[in-house]
């Protein structure tokens, strides 16, 4: 890997980004009305919207960025643009780093706004730290940029791409522990749940909520977070091919 070559493509993605009204929109605009129209679904329930909207901080940015990553890896792959990139020097890593670095800081303006939205306007309350909640919703907002990354892959259209979203996302929002403890679950269930990233995710979210020092479980989760993140971008630069037409 070179850090010049990353930065580069990390550059060139978000040029690409600032030009992208409507994925600006996606990433800006619909967590924040998704949590507003929460707040006034649990309007006279604060406390359920506390827990909830808390939650919904880390799953909303991770669901969003999948979905944008993976299409927009695939247009790059579908375009040719990736394959004129892998005839030159930049190595696979870098790519797909690059991305991530990218989708990072778009990730983390995304945190920002919608945090600084559910704390003042919305009267989110939180044992923890406000700046917790933030580098935690950062965190699972680029876990769903590398598992797009990744699961574009197997993808050969647009729609192949959406259609994963149900595939991948959904049953981690089913066995996270959203609905039901996961203790509650049966044991295969739980199982399950123990491998699927969003579950660590969700009780890092819980373990702010609950506490207002940092615990040992929120950091041990918040590695595991991370290291899904390396994982997942080193599968993603491993389906990358190096040929030309």
């Amino acid at each position: 890997m070179s850090p010049r070559l990353t930065l580069a493509t990390t550059g060139r993605i978000l040029r690409q980004l600032r030009h992208d009204r409507r994925t600006i929109a996606m990433i800006i605009v619909v967590p924040s009305v998704l949590l507003t129209l929460l707040k006034y679904l649990f309007e006279d329930q604060p406390l359920v919207f506390d827990r909830i909207g808390l939650t919904m901080l880390g799953v909303f940015p991770m669901v969003i960025m999948f979905l944008l990553t993976s299409v927009a890896m695939l247009r790059e792959r579908t375009s040719g643009t990736l394959e004129r990139l892998l005839t030159t020097p930049i190595a696979k890593a870098d790519i797909l780093f690059g991305y991530g670095l990218a989708f990072a800081v778009a990730a983390a303006v995304q945190a920002a706004i919608v945090s600084l939205l559910s704390y003042t306007l919305l009267g989110l309350d939180t044992l923890g730290d406000q700046w917790l909640v933030v580098v935690l919703a950062i965190a699972n907002a680029v876990l769903g940029v590398a598992l797009g990354l990744f699961f574009s892959a197997f993808a050969n259209s647009e729609f192949q791409a959406v259609q994963f979203m149900p595939a991948v996302i959904l049953p981690q929002v089913l066995l996270c522990g959203l609905f039901t403890a996961r203790e509650q679950m049966a044991g295969w269930l739980q199982a399950i749940s123990d491998v699927l990233p969003m579950t660590y995710a969700v009780e890092a979210l819980t373990e702010v909520g609950a506490h207002p020092d940092p615990t040992g479980t929120m950091w041990r989760d918040l590695t595991i977070i991370v290291g899904c993140v390396v994982v997942a971008l080193l599968a993603g630069a491993a389906t990358l091919r190096r040929r030309t037409t």
